[in-house]
């Protein structure tokens, strides 16, 4: 039966932490609802060494500083699975990120076991234990927790421990191990400041479809919603929905009565934001435009030289035995594109830095687009 220690109060915490700190290997998991906020709510935190399995709860214990300062040790390998939520969870409570960062997915697509597994796949793959995720879309918020929420949360940490020697093995193996930290430090880099607010307008469904003159309406939008969401702590799409920004700097309204006719902003938008929407769009720079959106992919030659640095990948990425996928995505790939069409003037695309970059950068060399 597997056994842990649950923690609730400040004091066992300290105690605890205190141990941990004395740990080379740590792993770590959260559990969190996140329905209609902004910021996750936090409900559980899981962390092991291999001797002690505790199950942390932040909802009753008053201080988490300590944890978040064993978060930092250098010293102790952080070790996570498919952390992107984990690290967005520790930026907001915490103010800090797990360094140095073991992601057990990242590894397993660097040591061939294939990209993106998920927990329990990695888990059958490497140990041949089938794990029961029913309690996955349960309310951790909830109190008390139950037994099988509890059983649920420590087995997340408690398997993760014991596919670390056989990922780190086959890392080694392949001198690969680098790659996996460099990919640590790279995942946690900027998440302690907020989305910069004059260019979250690149995010948004569809931007592309805009013109120059309706992307300087969809620039100012986006920075309000995003203001509005952080300061209400609601989900983006919970303030006004991307087709709804899309449809306004399309449209751009003067007035109450012709925001109105929008079909695509539900009535509640409209009587709650409608005044502030039509303020906000008034300040639109109409002088100073954003260019257009991906224009790049529109170039003659771009889907030649798309197809010929996705084979240049694909046939590495078959010969050393790693995802197409984590080396270089369609993402990745345009972004080098984009990179060469600004002859070499933007910051250094992902393909050719760090590891990638030694690995690829010779191959890419010969890659034309003009």
């Amino acid at each position: 039966m597997l056994t842990f220690e649950y923690i609730n109060d400040d004091a066992s915490l300290l105690s605890l932490v205190e141990q941990y700190q004395q740990s080379t290997l740590l792993v770590l998991d959260t559990e969190f609802v996140r329905t209609r906020t902004y910021y996750a709510k936090l409900g559980l935190i899981q962390a092991y060494d291999g001797k002690t399995l505790a199950l942390i709860d932040p909802v009753a214990i008053t201080d988490l500083s300590p944890f978040w300062q064993l978060l930092t040790n250098p010293n102790v390998v952080k070790l996570v699975h498919s952390c992107s939520e984990d690290l967005e969870v520790f930026a907001h409570y915490g103010e800090c990120q797990p360094s140095p960062l073991f992601d057990s997915q990242i590894a397993a697509s660097l040591a061939g076991f294939g990209h993106g597994l998920g927990y329990a796949k990695l888990v059958d793959a490497c140990l041949q234990v089938e794990i029961d995720k029913g309690e996955s879309r349960t309310d951790w918020m909830k109190r008390p927790l139950t037994e099988a929420q509890l059983h649920y949360a420590a087995n997340d940490v408690f398997y993760l421990y014991q596919l670390y020697p056989q990922l780190q093995e086959k890392l080694a193996a392949n001198n690969r191990i680098e790659w996996l930290f460099e990919e640590g430090q790279r995942m946690t880099e900027g998440r302690l400041s907020l989305p910069e607010g004059d260019s979250v307008y690149l995010k948004v469904k569809n931007a592309f479809q805009l013109s120059s003159q309706q992307l300087a309406y969809l620039k100012v939008l986006a920075k309000w919603r995003l203001n509005k969401a952080v300061s209400r702590n609601l989900a983006l799409g919970f303030v006004v929905k991307d087709h709804a920004l899309i449809a306004l700097a399309k449209k751009q309204p003067t007035t109450l009565a012709e925001l109105a006719q929008l079909n695509d902003l539900t009535d509640q938008e409209k009587r709650i934001h409608g005044k502030d929407l039509l303020t906000v769009m008034a300040t639109a720079d109409l002088v100073n435009l954003p260019e257009e959106v991906d224009i790049v992919a529109l170039k003659p030659g771009y889907k030649s030289a798309f197809k010929e640095v996705k084979n240049v990948l694909t046939e590495l990425c078959e010969r050393e035995n790693v995802a197409l996928e984590f080396v270089g995505s369609k993402r990745h790939i345009h972004e080098f594109l984009l990179w060469l069409f600004n002859n070499k003037t933007t910051s250094t695309p992902l393909l050719l830095s760090g590891w990638r970059g030694m690995l690829i950068g010779d191959l890419l060399a010969r890659v034309r687009f003009n």
